[in-house]
């Protein structure tokens, strides 16, 4: 195998690798929203007083908390995905 066609072999590996990354990243994103919305729905159809009941809990807090962690990542992995499918610099 000569040099070049070693380089393209590893390159594609690196495309899949960071396809494959990109899509399980994307799967987890995906579930989060689906379980968020899930639970904004139950959340509404709970009384008023048992929601302001779970709403000053820490789960619901850190709940919160993460969701807007989760905003944040999905132009993190839209990042990390042009990122990956940079050629490398040699």
């Amino acid at each position: 195998m000569t040099d070049d066609a070693i380089k393209t072999a590893e390159s594609i590996e690196e495309l899949d690798q960071s396809e494959l990354a990109h899509s399980i990243i994307e799967a987890l994103l995906d579930h989060t929203r689906v379980v968020s919305d899930l639970i904004a729905l139950m959340a509404q159809a709970l009384d008023q007083d048992t929601t302001k009941a779970l709403i000053q809990t820490p789960q619901w807090q850190a709940y919160l908390e993460s969701r807007r962690r989760m905003e944040t990542t999905r132009a993190e992995v839209e990042q990390f995905v042009e990122i990956s499918r940079r050629p490398p610099e040699d």
